[in-house]
């Protein structure tokens, strides 16, 4: 949103205003309503079909919300103006905008933007993959771009008059945890105020923006966070996006502490199907059909109502140190990546979060063995932790702690990109079809959301998960062969067919709702405990 002290706002745009309605307005006149008239867009800027070969002086780029007829080419005002546009940024009048005609083109119109920035606006556009934006991508670009422009003002015009005065710019940053004095707020508006109102109106700050790839507003980043609030009991998913405010002011480690704790929480909650899921992926076959009320019924059988929470001590106890190496390998990963902005993209979140899973999960591997031994083991095998971990170091060697290890790394990629495709495909759609005044979906499309993504990103791994836990499980069953991936993956196709793929996956999706609920829940009372603050 905000940047302190100097670099609190981008350049400003300077777009191009079509005069397709003043002609019978005087030089300086005002007929948006929006500051000064600029000098007439030459006539070879009125046909789309002829290049401009000089540009309009700064002005302001209008979408009026009645679309009248332009009397020049006879289309719409809106087209004709973004045919304006789109013709000044294409410097060499091929039809498409690349990066180096947005270097030029924008230089022209007084606009200053990074390689990179411009980068992320192409990339960000470029639905064909040709490396330019053709009329109809720029198009849908901007129109996209200006619609979370749209939310942006509103959630920050809190007196809902249509301007954003000083107070206003204070209590928003305020409640991002940045406190900014009156001087400083005043100099933000002065920045982007064209007439000296001192007040922004909204026509100033899409001008401001509009061009400025921020493709992850703030506003949107705080509301859709999903990774730190929902934990289904898997680690997989891609790290979220905090913005620069709440890194500086200690926000990001109280969401990470809240995460954490609403984490423990619902995997204690969900411990007994955890374990039960544990068990049928691996004894449950076709031979030994293993139910869920039958399981229950035997681990309690077994040893008693406690030992339906076996396993969960270490379940909740590497949820601290995975989370602490993956948000920290993934800001570093995110650096390495040579990004210098707040957010990512899409693709780039994809490979900096599957990264940082694959570090995290490497650091915490032994213990996810244990985890598994203690879930499947009988009553008075192991005393605790310790003692289990003892005895696998004395009969297997080190390197059983890393069993499972290779198909547990290959599940990251498909998890975490299923989990964010999905979450953020539901995410731009509810933005685009719902969204009106605020970027806030409410609680239950935010727990529908995940939940959904959640459970895409499991079903899809799900195969490697359950390969993983019998690798793991391999040498406590004793007398089996210990049998290599691929060599597990022929025999249970074989011998079960592809659904004994999914054994124990019943109880899996049975935990999610249970589990994603009890977190949210939880993490929105530890946030108000530690202090985190919510719009």
């Amino acid at each position: 949103m905000m940047h302190q002290q100097g670099s609190l706002m981008p350049s400003l745009l300077s777009g191009v205003f079509c005069q397709c309605r003043s002609t019978d307005t005087h030089p300086g006149a005002d007929p948006g309503g929006g500051g000064r008239v600029p000098p007439s867009v030459p006539p070879s800027a009125a046909s789309p079909s002829k290049p401009v070969t000089q540009q309009s002086a700064s002005g302001v780029w209008h979408t009026d919300e009645g679309d009248h007829p332009c009397d020049i080419c006879g289309g719409s005002e809106q087209e004709h103006r973004l045919k304006v546009l789109f013709q000044v940024l294409d410097v060499n009048g091929d039809g498409g905008i690349c990066v180096n005609d947005l270097t030029i083109g924008l230089k022209k119109l007084g606009v200053h933007r990074t390689e990179h920035e411009l980068m992320k606006i192409v990339k960000a556009g470029d639905k064909d993959l040709d490396g330019q934006l053709d009329f109809e991508e720029f198009v849908h670009y901007l129109r996209d771009h200006e619609k979370k422009l749209r939310l942006v003002f509103k959630s920050l015009d809190r007196k809902n008059d249509g301007r954003i005065d000083s107070q206003e710019i204070m209590q928003s940053l305020r409640d991002l945890g940045v406190n900014i004095s009156e001087e400083q707020a005043e100099k933000i508006l002065r920045s982007m105020d064209k007439n000296g109102t001192m007040t922004i109106d909204w026509n100033e700050w899409r001008d401001y923006h509009l061009l400025h790839p921020a493709d992850n507003i703030p506003e949107i980043i705080l509301y859709w966070k999903h990774s730190s609030i929902f934990d289904v009991g898997e680690s997989l998913m891609v790290p979220d996006e905090f913005t620069a405010e709440e890194k500086k002011m200690g926000m990001l480690w109280r969401h990470l502490v809240a995460g954490g704790g609403a984490g423990a929480v619902s995997r204690t909650c969900t411990a007994p199907l955890d374990r039960l899921k544990v068990l049928m992926q691996v004894h449950s076959s076709k031979s030994n059909s293993m139910r869920i009320a039958g399981g229950f019924a035997q681990m309690i059988r077994e040893g008693g109502t406690r030992s339906l929470w076996r396993g969960n001590g270490i379940n909740v106890l590497k949820i601290a140190p995975e989370s602490a190496i993956k948000f920290m390998a993934y800001e570093q990963i995110k650096r390495l990546i040579g990004s210098n902005q707040e957010t990512l993209g899409i693709t780039e979140r994809l490979v900096a979060g599957s990264l940082a899973g694959a570090i995290a999960q490497s650091s915490i591997y032994p213990m996810e063995v244990l985890k598994t031994r203690l879930a499947l083991r009988k009553t008075g095998q192991y005393s605790g932790i310790q003692d289990c971990a003892k005895h696998i170091f004395q009969r297997e060697g080190v390197a059983a702690f890393y069993k499972g290890y290779i198909p547990n790394m290959l599940g990251i990629i498909p998890y975490a990109g299923i989990d964010l495709a999905v979450y953020e495909t539901l995410k731009n759609s509810w933005l685009q079809h719902y969204a009106t005044d605020s970027a806030d979906p409410g609680v239950f499309v935010l727990l529908a959301c995940g939940t959904t993504s959640s459970t895409c990103g499991q079903l899809a791994s799900y195969p490697l998960a359950l390969v993983r836990t019998r690798m793991q499980a391999q040498a406590s069953l004793g007398g089996g062969p210990q049998m290599s991936m691929t060599g597990l993956f022929r025999h249970i196709i074989r011998t079960e067919g592809p659904i004994g793929l999914y054994r124990g996956l019943a109880p899996n999706f049975m935990k999610v709702i249970p589990s994603v609920s009890i977190s949210y829940v939880v993490y929105e009372y530890l946030k108000i405990t530690l202090g985190v603050q919510s719009k």
